[in-house]
């Protein structure tokens, strides 16, 4: 659901050709949820709505922050759920102070295309094109889909994931075994699957990065377990260098009717 899993910083891994996207076990149809986000700390930053619609096999995801200092991120996803998941495109924007470099990025999941729109440290417009060779199991914006559809089974190893840096960048994120978590709801005791997902930079740049603090923070994913999984929380940053936000479920705030 991320745009979950922003921070990637510098590397280009090479697509794997075996690469294979997550099969389709729960599909996917339409859904309003409202999520929140936070520091790590409780701060609130955001409000969120993600909107889902589907027609036939082809799905249209819409996830949208809205930030108390007026900052703006809307990532809007389109895939196909025939036998596999399959990205068709992603376009992703983030504007206002929260964000130290405002961007727009567009991926065409079927051509390779990659743009990105933004503004040096000098305010100037840039704008860089790509064109990638599009690997089977390309994530961006499908990554909370696919962890819902692994089931009882192991996750994919790894997934591919285009970033901004702010050049286009296509990275693997390489995602651990969960391990079990417990929660409850008003008292009820539920479990949740906790992923790890780490940004793989490879070769000599691997190498540096943690030593010259360029290595991006793992994120954090917690699954509902049980008969139907569900998104339950993420930690991670939004941007190349960003802290780490909190993303949650929340529910609606009546307003108490004093006439």
């Amino acid at each position: 659901m991320a745009r979950l899993l922003l921070a990637a910083l510098l590397v280009v891994s090479a697509p794997a050709a075996w690469a294979q996207s997550v099969p389709v076990r729960y599909t996917e149809g339409s859904v309003h949820g409202f999520l929140v986000v936070r520091t790590l700390e409780g701060k609130v930053l955001a409000d969120g709505d993600l909107i889902q619609t589907s027609n036939a096999d082809r799905v249209t995801t819409k996830l949208v922050f809205r930030f108390a200092d007026g900052s703006f991120q809307e990532e809007t996803t389109v895939f196909s759920q025939g036998k596999r998941f399959r990205l068709i495109s992603d376009r992703l924007v983030q504007k206002g102070p929260s964000f130290p470099q405002p961007l727009t990025m567009t991926v065409d999941g079927r051509s390779g295309e990659v743009t990105v729109k933004y503004s040096d440290d000098d305010g100037k417009a840039k704008v860089d094109t790509d064109r990638i060779t599009v690997p089977l199991d390309l994530a961006n914006g499908l990554l909370l889909t696919m962890l819902k559809n692994v089931g009882t089974g192991p996750p994919p190893k790894t997934v591919s994931m285009v970033v901004a840096t702010p050049k286009p960048r296509l990275v693997k994120l390489e995602i651990s075994p969960p391990t079990v978590e417990s929660f409850s709801t008003n008292g009820m005791p539920r479990k949740a699957a906790h992923y790890v997902i780490k940004v793989n930079l490879g070769g000599i740049t691997g190498m540096v990065a943690p030593l010259v603090g360029k290595q991006p923070p793992d994120a954090h994913v917690w699954m509902l377990q049980g008969e139907v999984p569900v998104f339950v929380k993420a930690e991670q940053p939004f941007y190349a260098g960003g802290p780490v936000w909190r993303i949650e479920l929340t529910s609606p705030t009546w307003s108490r009717d004093e006439s």
